[in-house]
């Protein structure tokens, strides 16, 4: 939300090179289908939906809908959206935001989400990552031995 407030108020300037009307439509739709996405895979995971990882809880493996395409729709959403909103107001401190959003997304999945889901469900998270990509499909797939 820095990004916008700054370039608004003359802080930063727009990337000369993003500096066109199509780029910021493009960007405004890319974010509200961020949006959208982001509340789609919310509902269609349905009751193991959760904000953080609780280790006294255990959940579904969601592995149906878009689960089925990507292992983590929402933050392929998420991802989405900061893109969307880096070209409406592109930046230096939109790219950079857009950079330190992908880069968290990551550390979380790899360092909280997926160690925790291979503790809970084993061999079925295992063979979940041998086929289904992290954030896109037939990407980051984990086929090392078992």
């Amino acid at each position: 939300m820095l990004a916008p407030v700054l370039q608004l108020l003359g802080v930063v300037s727009q990337a000369a090179v993003l500096h066109a009307a199509w780029i910021q439509i493009t960007g405004i739709a890319i974010a509200a289908l961020g949006i959208f996405a982001t509340v789609y895979a919310q509902l269609d995971m349905g009751d193991s939906w959760r904000i953080a990882v609780d280790p006294s809880e255990t959940t579904t493996l969601v592995r149906t809908g878009v689960f089925g395409w990507v292992r983590n729709p929402i933050f392929t959403a998420m991802i989405t959206f900061g893109f969307g909103i880096a070209l409406v107001t592109p930046n230096l401190v939109a790219i950079a935001g857009f950079v330190l959003l992908v880069a968290t997304i990551e550390l979380q999945v790899r360092v909280v989400e997926e160690p925790y889901l291979l503790t809970v469900h084993g061999d079925a998270y295992r063979d979940y990552l041998a086929t289904v990509g992290r954030f896109v499909p037939g990407l980051g797939l984990d086929r090392s031995p078992r």
